[in-house]
């Protein structure tokens, strides 16, 4: 956490026997090592709370993407069915108005065309 060599920490022990005394240097020792740690695994809860919130951050957006591509496949799809349908129901349309055309003509009722009149050879005469 910080650079310190052993030497600077030679001369801090060395201050801090001078100045707190032989009798009280290892409670203060050891009350500054539980501190320290503190501030170690509070440092370490910091990092992993920022670390936290940056991936929940990566994964919202992450989320919102696919959200996005879902709903353009959504649309895809829609416009692609609503295509097909039409172009099926104007198939179905065209083969109802053939069938119905075919059967019209089939209900018309048979008219046999006219009899016409019977020819007379022209070199017989009327008969009389």
């Amino acid at each position: 956490m910080f650079d310190i060599g052993f030497s600077e920490l030679m001369v801090i022990a060395l201050v801090g026997l001078i100045v707190i005394g032989p009798e009280r240097l290892p409670k203060v020792a050891r009350t500054v090592g539980h501190l320290l740690g503190r501030l170690q695994r509070y440092v370490g809860d910091v990092k992993s709370d920022i670390s936290r919130e940056m991936q929940l951050e990566d994964l919202k957006k992450l989320q919102a993407q696919v959200q996005e591509q879902a709903r353009d496949l959504e649309r895809q799809v829609n416009d692609q069915m609503s295509t097909v349908e039409t172009q099926l129901n104007q198939s179905i349309l065209g083969s109802a108005e053939k069938k119905a055309d075919e059967s019209i003509e089939a209900a018309k009722p048979f008219t046999p065309p006219a009899p016409s009149a019977p020819s007379v050879p022209p070199n017989l005469p009327p008969a009389g």
